[in-house]
């Protein structure tokens, strides 16, 4: 379970997130909704470990951990971005590997079986040796699902999954992302998306923007 108790965020004596507490049980979806500049993507930057929150406690089964100091580190959030940020001059099964060899120090010939395991999973078997300009924006996502989940993280976040797709391909976004809550994979979702948002969410979060 992920608890956060008191988080809070500012910027330049701005508040932008106040004294914000939840939780997430083990396996749940919690969807992070709200209009824009309510700080949907700045709580899960704090969430993730990207930003250094002001003030609160992250835990994880009762045991407390501060996000930003452990990224880098085995993670114990993994993050799926907006816009991918694969790696454009590595192909599909380098950019999935290289974290895990990196900073878990996983030997390669296992990183490239946990890899292949899971891009057939993801449905991108044969397309390890494409690069990332080769790749539809929904094969983008998935390579950047698979390589999030390399680092075999307890929890995934998601920053707008499904805006930059075309509308069919949300349905397959949705898809995914419940298949891995049948993993056990615990997941938030930051989305502008309601109707995407009610779909997949075991609960929502309605941020506000702060005056």
């Amino acid at each position: 379970m992920l608890k956060i108790e008191n988080l809070t965020k500012k910027f330049n004596e701005r508040t932008i997130i106040d004294n914000l507490s939840f939780e997430v049980d083990d396996g749940e979806i919690l969807t992070i909704v709200g209009p824009s500049g309510a700080g949907k993507t700045t709580l899960l930057r704090c969430i993730s470990g990207l930003e250094r929150v002001d003030r609160g406690q992250f835990y994880v089964d009762d045991v407390q951990f501060d996000p930003y100091l452990e990224k880098g580190q085995q993670s114990t959030i993994g993050v799926v971005f907006q816009d991918y940020q694969l790696f454009p001059n590595l192909n599909v099964l380098d950019n999935v590997i290289l974290s895990p060899q990196l900073a878990l120090k996983m030997p390669v010939a296992t990183a490239k079986n946990e890899a292949l395991d899971r891009l057939k999973r993801l449905r991108l078997d044969g397309k390890e040796q494409l690069y990332p300009y080769q790749l539809s924006g929904g094969q983008k996502q998935r390579v950047a699902i698979a390589r999030a989940l390399a680092m075999h993280p307890k929890i995934l976040c998601y920053d707008e999954p499904t805006s930059a797709l075309d509308p069919e391909l949300r349905g397959e976004v949705r898809d995914i992302i419940k298949g891995l809550k049948r993993d056990g994979i615990t997941q938030i979702v930051v989305t502008h998306d309601m109707t995407f948002a009610d779909e997949v969410a075991d609960k929502q979060l309605h941020v506000v923007a702060l005056k």
